[in-house]
């Protein structure tokens, strides 16, 4: 075992990492812009998709004021469209977890780590997929665009969770995701493992210049390694663990996860 500072809190990505949506994603982001003039085999779709790629993990709506930056407009109205192709697709097709990843989240939870997902989609969004796959009590916080000043890849969605969470120390943390966003919002946040996961979108030698601390060929891996790193209760000296916020006869490990309200922005 490490003698590093033990783990006690996971960040992890959603789509491509967790669970599974069959190309939803990309087909919404298809949908969208055919609402605004921009169809598949055109040089204005190319391009248009090459920044989706690009920018896997942020916002969608992040992704559409960069690709509209003089036409606000155009951008909300391509955000809408996100939403509702999203959403009918999740209706008609559901969605899955990826291999192994409800087992792992099991384990990390049962090991006294508690989980929050962190995700670019919108809070109705996130909620419909929570939904979609059962999971409201395998997590103990959820975090959305708006529950941030900025998203990945700032620091800030991980902070969040900290401040949310009652964790005291940065280096307590852990997050896994697929995107070079997302490890980029992990380093920058001090986590102590940063782990980039080989399903999430993003190749492997993206996510190791983002500065990925381990690379993993899926989320069913990664209870081994927050193994290896001491993952778990903090034990205090006299050999019985410390109480951490979130935790103790108020919070069973079933418990659904903590309402997350918008951080105000520093002054």
């Amino acid at each position: 075992m490490s003698s590093a500072t033990p783990v006690t809190l996971l960040c992890c990505g959603l789509l491509g990492v967790t669970a599974d949506d069959g190309g939803i994603l990309e087909r919404a982001f298809t949908e969208a812009f055919a609402t605004q003039g921009i169809v598949p085999g055109t040089a204005a779709y190319a391009r248009s998709m090459v920044h989706v790629h690009q920018t896997r993990g942020q916002s969608a709506v992040d992704v559409f004021r960069a690709l509209f930056p003089d036409a606000p407009g155009r951008a909300e109205a391509a955000t809408l469209a996100f939403d509702r192709s999203y959403r009918l697709a999740v209706d008609r097709s559901g969605l899955a977890p990826m291999p192994g990843a409800s087992e792992a989240l099991q384990q990390i939870r049962g090991s006294g780590v508690r989980v929050c997902f962190i995700t670019g989609l919108s809070r109705g969004l996130l909620g419909l997929v929570l939904d979609t796959l059962g999971w409201w009590r395998q997590v103990d916080l959820v975090l959305c665009p708006e529950d941030a000043p900025r998203g990945y890849p700032w620091p800030d969605p991980m902070l969040c969770a900290m401040l949310r969470l009652g964790v005291t120390d940065v280096r307590e943390t852990a997050y896994a995701g697929g995107t070079e966003s997302g490890i980029l919002c992990g380093r920058r946040a001090g986590a102590q493992v940063v782990a980039g996961i080989l399903t999430g979108g993003h190749t492997r030698d993206r996510l190791q210049r983002a500065g990925a601390t381990h690379l993993l060929g899926s989320f069913a891996e990664l209870p081994e390694v927050l193994a290896a790193e001491g993952a778990g209760p903090v034990i205090d000296p006299g050999g019985g663990p410390v109480a951490r916020p979130g935790s103790g006869p108020g919070a069973q490990p079933g418990s659904p996860p903590a309402e997350a309200a918008p951080l105000a922005p520093p002054p």
